[in-house]
């Protein structure tokens, strides 16, 4: 049995777009996965091509990623429309036209990408849209594994670090072949630089936000929930709500704050056969845009759908009612049989959440947050 896949097939297709005279800029909403994946891509057309250019369409302001950009020297350029005139082909890594709007109007020649495809599917001439793949970083190991190409130094240890945020180290969704690729890469991989960004995990005036969400966690359904009001960056939930996960006994948690007029909440977790991207478009599909995967998710929509109603009591009561639903749904019954939640009625969609004290399960209470899946496309 091969190492990976046979893909003559697809590098002969991706090798009709490629011309000596072309410019191609490589598009992505930046994070440690799709920054590996275009540096990847880059790798594999650079020679055939005039120039490729990676371009972010997001702030990077998470500390692992900038040691990831400084240290593994990653060539990043920010977006901007006006760019579009410079190059003649447009890929898109690690994502797909309908995720984010900076994506509008630009006509992609190339999308690679590890999640669900998007409905109605982009008409692309080169598509190779993976969900079975834990890692977009994946996909690429085997592109250039197809292509004869050892990848340098820190190519592979960013293709390494790519696996292993997109996976949770191969804690949640991955496959065999994300083992693999990371095994392969192994070989051509920097552990030094590696343990460096990985290292790189907090600045010190996030600190007040941790305390906030020490304070403010409570349990919601089998899961908890904790909210950080307004905050500097969307970054900051994220990096909340994974280190979470990292709790013993927490199955899932959701991190809600604002930021510049807009709710976002992100969701980590799964344990106990809850489906967090059902639970995300559940909560708040009809306020804004919700969704994920089963082990990580998001969701965003304007605060004005507040209402009269706090941000907590909004999120929490909506949240812990979807949370409820879930339990009753067909596919859902066996994994939560022996939970032994209390249920939630439906009702609570309506009606704010009655206010307690600290340890009651409506406004209080320590305790865990746990999960991840992350990739939804968590920002830099």
């Amino acid at each position: 049995m091969a190492y990976f896949r046979r893909l003559g097939a697809q590098l002969a297709a991706l090798q009709e777009l490629l011309k000596r005279e072309d410019n191609w800029l490589i598009m992505i909403n930046a994070d440690p996965d799709a920054m590996a994946g275009a540096m990847a891509f880059q790798r594999l057309i650079r020679h055939r091509v005039h120039t490729v250019t990676i371009a972010r369409i997001n702030e990077v302001t998470r500390p692992d990623n900038l040691s990831m950009i400084r240290y593994l020297r990653i060539p990043l350029v920010r977006w901007q429309p006006v760019l579009a005139r410079g190059f003649q082909r447009f890929a898109i890594v690690d994502s797909q036209p309908s995720h984010n709007v900076a994506f509008d109007d630009v006509d992609f020649s190339v999308i690679i990408d590890h999640h669900p495809p998007a409905e109605p599917p982009y008409a692309a001439p080169f598509q190779e849209i993976r969900p079975e793949y834990g890692a977009t970083s994946t996909l690429m190991t085997e592109y250039l594994y197809n292509s004869g190409i050892r990848p340098g130094r820190r190519l592979a240890t960013a293709l390494q670090y790519g696996i292993r945020t997109d996976t949770n180290t191969f804690g949640r969704h991955s496959s065999e072949v994300d083992l693999r690729a990371y095994h392969h890469l192994s070989r051509f991989g920097d552990t030094v630089l590696l343990n460096r960004i990985m290292r790189s995990e907090y600045l010190p005036e996030w600190l007040p936000y941790f305390s906030r969400a020490f304070d403010t966690l409570r349990p919601c359904g089998r899961g908890h929930y904790t909210s950080l009001e307004v905050v500097e960056s969307p970054d900051l939930l994220v990096v909340v709500a994974d280190f979470f996960l990292k709790v013993h006994g927490l199955r899932w948690v959701a991190v809600c704050g604002v930021y510049k007029g807009t709710v976002v909440v992100i969701f980590r977790g799964g344990f106990g056969g809850v489906d967090l991207g059902w639970l995300a478009s559940t909560a708040f599909g009809d306020v804004g845009s919700a969704g994920g995967h089963r082990s990580m998710a998001r969701a965003e929509f304007p605060a004005e759908a507040l209402g009269a109603e706090s941000l907590d009591v909004f999120t929490y009561r909506r949240i812990r009612a979807a949370a409820s639903a879930h339990r009753n749904r067909p596919d859902a019954a066996s994994a939560v049989a022996s939970s032994g939640d209390d249920a939630t009625p439906a009702s609570l969609l309506a009606a704010p959440s009655p206010t307690g004290s600290k340890g009651d399960p409506v406004n209080g209470g320590k305790g865990e947050s746990g999960d991840d899946g992350k990739k939804t496309s968590d920002p830099a």
